[in-house]
């Protein structure tokens, strides 16, 4: 089913945006810095008010937003929480996001919700459940959702999909977009021993309408060999921005955010990653022209 795209005075321009953090509130309304876009996780603004709702309100006053949910659990083996789907549509409603997106994954069991974000088996009965739960937060959002890569640390030796067949299958059934996540596809081809190269090759990148860029931390398993963990907590690593270049060559210049959770940098450090997305966005364009 077909959605409307975002009416234009809400759409996310391509270009670099970063992840709002609340250390950077009062910096960014009172110097208001020339930034594409904020990115926010929507279940940081459930709640009814308080001063995280009148920050995010003086900012989407000044700049457009991208809503991205950890929450909804679109791989899980239950139902979804029709509570939580309506708490997001009031959010949805309330700041007019451009763009909204979530995981290909799992995160609550019964319940019990985790603190990850737990992959899934590429099979038909996962793609039957995973498209159901996107058509059914679809139709109550009455918008496209973006869904998101994993990064993955194992694998079921019961998939029938590659990973990028399995997400064009989804987006095929549903609709959706698709929000490629570049610092996911090392990660997950690191750890699983993929080409990540060959990996984009084969990702359908003509259904990605966002692009998320990060750190990692590089570890080792029991075997010693090199095990990289999705941490969002250091500046983008230079193999990320490769794969991100070759990437836009195929895209052409998207909303592109820069994720960093944990040990926030200042302002500026932050900025200056944003702006690194758009000069490769630039170059890349310039090398089609």
């Amino acid at each position: 089913m077909p959605f409307p795209p975002s009416q234009s005075q809400d759409r996310v321009p391509p270009r670099g945006g970063v992840g709002l953090k609340a250390e950077h509130y009062r910096t960014i309304i009172e110097t208001l810095p020339d930034v594409g876009f904020f990115e926010v996780h929507a279940e940081n603004y459930m709640g009814a008010g308080g001063p995280p709702h009148r920050y995010l309100s003086a900012i989407r006053e000044r700049y457009r937003l991208s809503l991205h949910g950890v929450g909804l659990s679109i791989g899980a083996d239950r139902p979804l929480d029709r509570d939580h789907l309506q708490r997001l549509a009031q959010l949805i409603d309330r700041y007019r996001p451009g763009l909204f997106s979530e995981h290909l994954a799992w995160s609550s069991h019964g319940a019990s919700f985790f603190n990850d974000l737990l992959p899934i088996p590429y099979t038909n009965a996962s793609l039957v459940r995973v498209a159901d739960h996107i058509d059914e937060v679809q139709a109550a959002l009455g918008r496209q959702m973006l869904l998101e890569n994993p990064s993955t640390y194992v694998a079921f030796a019961e998939s029938s999909y590659s990973e990028t067949d399995f997400i064009a299958e989804v987006v095929r059934r549903t609709g959706c977009g698709l929000l490629l996540d570049v610092n996911n596809v090392y990660i997950a081809c690191t750890n699983q021993q993929w080409d990540p190269v060959a990996y984009l090759e084969g990702f359908p990148l003509q259904h990605v309408r966002e692009i998320h860029l990060a750190g990692y931390t590089s570890e080792a398993d029991e075997k010693g060999r090199r095990l990289l963990i999705d941490t969002h907590d250091r500046p983008v690593a230079e193999i990320v921005w490769f794969l991100f270049a070759r990437a836009v060559r195929r895209t052409g210049a998207v909303p592109t955010l820069i994720e960093w959770d944990k040990d926030v940098p200042a302002w500026p450090d932050l900025k200056r990653e944003a702006e690194r997305a758009e000069a490769v966005m630039r170059f890349v364009g310039s090398e089609a022209a």
